[in-house]
């Protein structure tokens, strides 16, 4: 009898314990959201960048404005109509023949299946997801930022766009 009643208060303080656990996530995420209305892909028009040199695409907002695209072709700058700070960039380059490879091994697959490199970096001022993908002898990034206290309100279209983003084979 006293073995059941042990398991029974452990088993109470086990649903306790995973109640405040999943109460605490729960409120976490709410603060993490703000008050603003989270990214909706049905709800976002959408224009597809492609890079005619390097061969690459990826979705954006169509009312995103275009900041610049450099004479040689290898890339884009966008910034959000809300503010001037948030901003995509994307471009690629020619890999080095006796650049080594990479020392951070894949952690992120885009739809497509291509393998690549995912990081994300919140400081005190900016937050930003930053993609790199290998191919051939070509490397291609991508990059999403905004401000730190607003990111985890650009987190879902950054990592949306990440998954989207395309290598023309």
């Amino acid at each position: 009898m006293f073995c059941s009643s042990v398991k029974t208060c452990s088993y109470k303080q086990s649903i306790y314990t995973n109640s405040k656990n999943i109460a605490g996530a729960i409120a976490l995420s709410w603060l993490l959201s703000g008050c603003s209305k989270p990214f909706s892909v049905l709800d976002t028009q959408w224009q597809t960048y492609s890079n005619p040199r390097y061969g690459f695409e990826f979705p954006y907002p169509s009312n995103w404005t275009v900041l610049a695209t450099p004479d040689n072709q290898d890339g884009i700058a966008l910034v959000s109509p809300r503010s001037q700070t948030v901003q995509i960039r994307a471009w690629a380059s020619n890999r080095l023949a006796n650049a080594g490879n990479n020392s951070i091994k894949p952690n992120f697959q885009n739809n497509q299946g291509v393998s690549g490199v995912l990081l994300v970096e919140v400081g005190q001022q900016v937050g930003s997801m930053k993609l790199t993908l290998n191919q051939g002898n070509i490397t291609y990034y991508w990059q999403g930022q905004s401000p730190s206290q607003e990111f985890s309100h650009y987190y879902p279209l950054f990592y949306y766009i990440a998954q989207q983003y395309r290598i023309k084979v």
